[in-house]
């Protein structure tokens, strides 16, 4: 959530920047935060005078005024009309308060100075890439869901019949595949330092909106009608929510936690996009990084969050690229955002597995995490980031176009082969 003193002080800067991620009107805000502050002032007016009348009753009175003449019979009057009073504001100012904040709620984050102005995807920049000697040459490559239902790893068919379309049911060697996979990258960023978490995968909607999910993708998440409970859409949600309402000591941060959690989103608005295999299913496998960090170490940590997320592409040997989104690409939360791209054969280009979020004070706004920093007074809003680490299905889907035989089977990346028993390879006749 944007801080509304900077918006009052500086709608220009905030407008500006709120131009380069869409269309959003500032004045409706500005309009109620103006009648609000209006009402307040009015309110300590009134409350002010009803405290000189209560003083100037009982001094009256100690000075020899009859408690029952018309005197003091004024004065209780006219503290009578102030508290009537001060109970019509009060309302007004709850209602007032309550639109600002859902209109605040509606905005997303401001992006960084160093992020890139653009319209979409296509003005993202390219930073870097790495294991250009790694991509295959194949001819006639089979996609990842060719290959998965030839040896009957993925079967979405069945899925279909479970649940509905945009799910798989992984078996055999598909299943052992995605379970090391999650091992796997688990393994690497514990050693790292990152804290592993198991958390709940119902979440409530007070977490939702903390990490920016409410109100605006309620339409993609999948909701437990009789609860007050949803299906997490990703473990960033329950994780942003760990240190939710607490104040934090300064010497506790930076804090790191990597989860694994299966993911649930209704995909709203991507029909005919990606229909078949594991890019785009409403239920997947997620590994995520999260930080919680001191806003003056927040960019070096968001550079480290990147590095340990390619980390983990770089040890599986794929292929891969990395993008600063532009303004205009940026997930809701971000102020500045990196996506990882994989190379997937298949499609002759790169794919999105990874996106590496720094959101600043906007999520801690919205979910009050707070620091105290020693020897001083107040709390200050700490800085979250997060990062896919990997989405695993995503990382299965580029092991096996990226390893596969003419034969149609699959050597099993180096770094993985322990998850898998010692296999080489998947699938050999």
């Amino acid at each position: 959530m944007l801080d509304l003193r900077y918006l009052r002080s500086n709608p220009d800067d905030v407008q500006a920047r709120l131009a380069s991620r869409g269309d959003y009107d500032l004045a409706p805000i500005l309009e109620r935060d103006r009648q609000q502050r209006e009402l307040e002032q009015q309110r300590t007016q009134l409350q002010t005078r009803s405290n000189e009348i209560g003083k100037a009753v009982g001094q009256k009175i100690k000075g020899g005024a009859d408690p029952t003449g018309p005197e003091i019979a004024a004065l209780k009057q006219e503290g009578n009309d102030l508290k009537a009073q001060l109970a019509d504001l009060e309302p007004q100012e709850r209602q007032l308060k309550a639109e600002i904040d859902a209109l605040l709620a509606a905005l997303p984050n401001l992006p960084d100075p160093t992020t890139p102005v653009g319209k979409d995807e296509t003005e993202n920049v390219e930073v870097r890439r790495w294991g250009d000697e790694l991509i295959p040459a194949i001819v006639d490559p089979l996609a990842h869901y060719e290959i998965g239902e030839r040896h009957g790893w993925m079967n979405f068919e069945r899925a279909t019949r479970i649940a509905q379309s945009r799910f798989v049911a992984l078996i055999g060697d598909g299943a052992a595949l995605e379970r090391a996979l999650i091992s796997f990258m688990l393994d690497r960023h514990t050693a790292k330092g990152y804290q592993e978490v198991l958390p709940p995968i119902l979440i409530n909607s007070a977490s939702l909106t903390a990490s920016g999910q409410l109100p605006k993708f309620a339409d993609e998440s999948f909701k437990c009608d009789r609860d007050d409970l949803w299906l997490a859409p990703t473990a960033e949600v329950p994780v942003t929510s760990l240190y939710r309402d607490e104040i934090l000591d300064e010497a506790q941060l930076p804090i790191y936690h990597c989860a694994y959690t299966p993911c649930f989103r209704r995909e709203a608005g991507s029909y005919g996009r990606d229909t078949r295999g594991l890019i785009r299913l409403h239920q997947f496998n997620k590994v995520e990084l999260f930080k919680f960090v001191h806003p003056d170490q927040s960019e070096a940590e968001h550079q480290q969050l990147v590095l340990d997320a390619e980390a983990i592409l770089q040890a599986l040997e794929l292929p891969y690229r990395t993008l600063q989104l532009c303004s205009g690409d940026m997930g809701f939360s971000a102020q500045k955002c990196y996506d990882l791209e994989v190379w997937l054969p298949a499609q002759g280009k790169y794919r999105e597995i990874s996106s590496c979020s720094n959101c600043g004070d906007f999520q801690a706004r919205r979910g009050n995490l707070r620091f105290k920093a020693a020897g001083k007074k107040g709390t200050q809003f700490l800085h979250t980031l997060n990062g896919s680490g990997l989405a695993v299905g995503r990382t299965m889907a580029a092991i096996l176009e990226n390893y596969q035989n003419p034969d149609g089977s699959v050597r099993v990346p180096t770094a993985l082969q322990p998850y898998l028993g010692g296999r080489t390879v998947l699938g050999a006749a």
